[in-house]
């Protein structure tokens, strides 16, 4: 299988990190030689050194007998063209990157239709969706839903007077329909059984019923948590427009700080009555003692520096702040940002490389949700008739050790399953795997291990 990706960013780097750790045979094009070196330098990829949205390039061989074709450069137009033109040259399926806002609300059905652009990704609205559904679950580090919103993902930190510290899984009592797949200590991403046991600074994933994971949040909600009210942003990119619209919709006030000001004037233009943009700099102390930041329930850090988001967000802890999220570029910075204290980190990349992912694994592969920065996956797989987990006992399978069977939707009812549980063909399950297991392990529920063009 060959996948092209038309642009060398840093989008265009996670993507092509992530597709030839499956070895899946890429390519990456791009007229900037400089973009194209640091791929050169870390990753088992080809690269091209050429015009990517030039029709006579997509003549290259190594181009037009592609599978698929994503194009994620920094403008919108360059990757609808390109697009376009892969589909005239032959190629059956074709992925965009497009940040435009408009493009994605009510230019997007005529997009698709008119363009053939398979799937469009928008790395800054799915970052927002991420942070809103994020801010709006009490106690929750990152949520996540599955078969259409039947199944739910819930990450909480295990802190010191959390109640199932300490205890034997065999020994909780857990809400009914709920179920701890993964566990995240030390660097490390943990499958429990039953004699294992939460420890402080653990973060837990469960998965279960959405009612359930509910009734389980409150488990983890301190009993002078209130709603949420406040919250203050830094920065007024492409993630806060869109934030901001689905806080103050849910009523929650918002204060936005930026030190631009004609991005600062665009963001107070959208803010509805209650919320404010304020034009400073979000590192100063004085502005951010006298705007509020203790009573702020959430600051949430969006500027493009993710030194200056690490250092806002620390500064904000120690003035008083009670949760803090925190936008980063670099994946590799998401351990260490997360050891030092910050609550909640977010990356753009891989996110939408998430939405790529499943769709290149597509042929039972449904959705795929990266954890923990890529050392584990949620996927979710319809099973195939034939395959060898098909009909037969979860503890007749013998799974890898890697994955862990966590859910199921059968006939629009959603179940925690067992080891006598039997998959039928067509259940919707959802999978806890470790890094780089996810491709083998998918091949026992589907009869295709890529992508069917």
């Amino acid at each position: 299988m060959r996948v092209v990706i038309v642009g060398a960013g840093k989008l265009g780097y996670t993507i092509a990190e992530l597709l030839s750790n499956e070895k899946i045979e890429v390519v990456v094009v791009d007229k900037d030689d400089e973009q194209l070196t640091a791929i050169k330098e870390n990753l088992d990829v080809m690269t091209i050194n050429k015009n990517g949205s030039n029709p006579i390039t997509l003549n290259d061989p190594e181009i037009n007998s592609a599978d698929i074709f994503i194009a994620v450069t920094a403008t919108d137009e360059i990757n609808m063209v390109a697009c376009v033109l892969a589909k005239k040259h032959g190629l059956k399926h074709t992925i965009a990157r497009i940040r435009d806002m408009q493009f994605m609300g009510e230019a997007k059905d005529y997009l698709r239709e008119n363009f053939d652009i398979d799937l469009m990704i928008n790395p800054e609205l799915i970052a927002a969706n991420e942070i809103y559904r994020i801010l709006m679950t009490p106690a929750a580090l990152n949520v996540d839903d599955f078969a259409e919103g039947k199944v739910r993902l819930f990450e909480a930190k295990i802190d010191k007077w959390n109640k199932w510290a300490n205890i034997p899984l065999k020994s909780l009592k857990l809400p009914a329909g709920v179920l701890a797949g993964l566990i995240h200590r030390d660097h490390r991403m943990i499958i429990p059984h039953g004699d294992d046991s939460f420890q402080v600074h653990d973060s837990v994933y469960f998965i279960g019923f959405p009612e359930s994971i509910e009734q389980l949040s409150l488990s983890f909600v301190q009993q002078n948590t209130r709603p949420l009210e406040r919250v203050m942003i830094i920065g007024a990119g492409r993630i806060a427009r869109a934030l901001v619209v689905q806080l103050n919709d849910a009523g929650v006030s918002v204060k936005v700080i930026e030190k631009d000001r004609k991005r600062c004037e665009d963001m107070a233009e959208i803010l509805q009555s209650g919320s404010i943009a304020i034009y400073g700099d979000g590192t100063n102390v004085d502005l951010l003692a006298e705007e509020g930041i203790a009573s702020a329930d959430v600051l949430v850090c969006l500027t493009e520096d993710d030194r200056l988001n690490l250092m806002m967000a620390l500064l904000a802890k120690h003035m008083g702040a009670k949760k803090t999220v925190v936008r980063v570029y670099r994946t590799e910075y998401v351990d260490l940002i997360e050891k030092v204290g910050v609550d909640v980190v977010i990356s753009a990349r891989l996110l939408s490389a998430s939405e790529v992912l499943a769709f290149v694994r597509r042929g039972g592969v449904t959705r795929v949700s990266i954890l923990e920065g890529a050392k584990a996956e949620a996927v979710e797989v319809i099973v195939q008739k034939g395959t060898r987990a098909e009909g037969n006992r979860l503890m007749d399978v013998k799974l890898p050790k890697s994955c862990l069977v966590c859910a199921y939707v059968r006939k629009n009812k959603a179940a925690i399953p067992n080891g006598n549980t039997i998959l039928l063909a067509g259940d919707r399950i959802i999978l806890f795997c470790l890094r780089g297991s996810a491709p083998e392990v998918v091949t026992w529920f589907t009869n295709e291990q890529r992508f069917v063009v």
